[in-house]
């Protein structure tokens, strides 16, 4: 089993039902819908038809937050050379061009001043602002080819919107009633933001992830991390709001956080880029994926690779390779020893507390004696993502009553999700897994298991129980 996950983003080149199940065959394990394209009605549609083609999948929507967007300039890309100048014009479902960008925002080019530097898309192409007021121009200081709804990134001094903005709140509101597992939040500047998009989404089973991605989520990563269910490494717009040198370095330091914190951590942006167009990475592409398999990722992420490029399938099968083959090289048994028993910090309450010793013994217990598998009896989730935290060798297979949080562990590294009927019998729950284990060739009469189970006291969730047991 590839123990590390695949995220696909669905797009004018994948969003066809074909597409879509041949990129479920390729392997992909959760599937991100940007709702920053195309308007509400459009993005439900595009929801409901992934959720009816993929119910066993996780499904990611990701709210804009405060990102500006370019006017499209099409799906032909449209080269924007060194030295020629551009006008920036205020308008919405107008189309770009390599002399006039269309800017999908009120009020924000009159706050521009001479000087200003703007950055289109990840950053690849640059603009300098030359004069502003009645008419806005501005002169390429770095050129390239840009195609779709690229986001603009201006001046941090002139974006001081809190989350949710009012688009994030209208999409929010389109969303309380439908099925999908995660919503990724753009632009995290500290648990504030989170909590205020959690309270306007009003629901508990839907997953929280925090992209970071500004200077100041990277300040408040902790407490932003505390009130997160999953972190995405967003290094698109950290590599322009941050010195780009600082991004490798970074990525590490997210990840490892996060995997702290028990929560599934995403590196996402570029991962395969040039696939866009090409059908082979580079090498330095095929690099960067492994490293951060050996970072301890819990799931690599492509962006426009999938949903604009020329082959969204080769491109999910040739991650799948890269991916496993990098697990070939990953140190788990460091892994584990280094990461610490006590190390899911968190919130610091008794029962986050009892959950690492549990799950740090289980670790243990399970290296020492060799167990063939970790078995997770879970309602929420947090047993198998706490266990998942170690690295373990071995699988983890996560039991559940719900079919909403199997779905949700897809996006965790390394647990095979097993859905079964409500059980609160902790023995019923071991012989079930078992003889799920036996059936699929990774149990052997004689081999040793780790169970663990979870309850619920005054409503938290705690990991409390922990069993070594013999398969029969």
């Amino acid at each position: 089993m590839r123990r590390t996950r695949i995220v696909a983003t669905i797009g004018p080149a994948s969003d066809s039902d074909e597409v879509l199940l041949d990129l479920v065959k390729a392997g992909v394990d959760v599937f991100r819908l940007s709702f920053a394209h195309g308007d509400i009605p459009s993005c439900i549609d595009r929801l409901r038809r992934v959720r009816a083609l993929a119910p066993d999948l996780a499904i990611m929507v990701d709210i804009p937050g405060p990102k500006i967007r370019a006017g499209s300039f099409g799906t032909t890309p449209v080269v924007l050379g060194i030295g020629d100048d551009v006008e920036l014009i205020e308008g919405f479902g107008e189309s770009s061009t390599a002399s006039t960008i269309y800017v999908e925002r009120e009020d924000i080019l009159e706050q521009l001043k001479p000087g200003d530097r703007i950055h289109i898309g990840d950053g690849g192409v640059s603009l300098q602002v030359v004069t502003s007021g009645e008419t806005t121009t501005a002169k390429i200081t770095s050129g390239g080819a840009v195609m779709g709804k690229p986001g603009l990134s201006l001046p941090s001094s002139i974006l001081n919107d809190r989350l949710p903005t009012d688009d994030d709140r209208a999409r929010l509101e389109a969303l309380k009633s439908e099925a999908f597992e995660i919503l990724a939040v753009s632009f995290v500047r500290s648990a504030f933001d989170i909590v205020s998009v959690r309270t306007v989404l009003s629901r508990d089973d839907v997953m929280m992830m925090a992209k970071i991605e500004t200077g100041e989520g990277v300040a408040n990563l902790d407490e932003i991390i505390t009130v997160s269910d999953a972190i995405m490494v967003a290094r698109g717009d950290l590599g322009v709001r941050m010195p780009i040198e600082e991004v490798p370095h970074l990525q590490k330091l997210i990840v490892r956080h996060g995997i702290r914190y028990a929560r599934p951590v995403v590196v996402a942006t570029q991962m395969l880029e040039s696939m866009t167009h090409a059908q082979v990475p580079t090498r330095a592409e095929v690099t960067d994926v492994a490293n951060a398999v050996l970072d301890g990722a819990s799931a690599v992420m492509l962006s426009g690779e999938t949903a604009i490029g020329e082959d969204p399938v080769g491109t999910v099968i040739t991650m799948d390779r890269i991916v496993r083959r990098a697990e070939e090289s990953f140190d788990y048994a460091k892994w584990g020893s280094s990461l610490g028993i006590q190390q899911i910090v968190g919130t610091g309450t008794q029962s986050t507390r009892i959950t690492a010793a549990i799950t740090g013994a289980a670790w243990r217990a399970a290296m020492e004696e060799r167990a063939v598998a970790i078995v997770a009896c879970t309602r929420s989730g947090m047993t198998a993502r706490a266990i998942s935290r170690f690295r373990p060798p071995m699988p983890i297979i996560a039991i559940t009553p719900s079919e909403s949080t199997a779905r949700q562990l897809r996006s965790s590294w390394g647990v095979q999700e097993v859905f079964i009927s409500s059980s609160t019998d902790i023995d019923v729950l071991c012989d079930f897994a078992i003889a799920q284990l036996k059936s699929e060739g990774i149990a052997q009469p004689g081999d040793p298991v780790v169970i663990m189970a979870g309850s619920s006291s005054g409503g938290t969730a705690v990991t409390d129980t922990v069993r070594m047991v013999i398969v029969p």
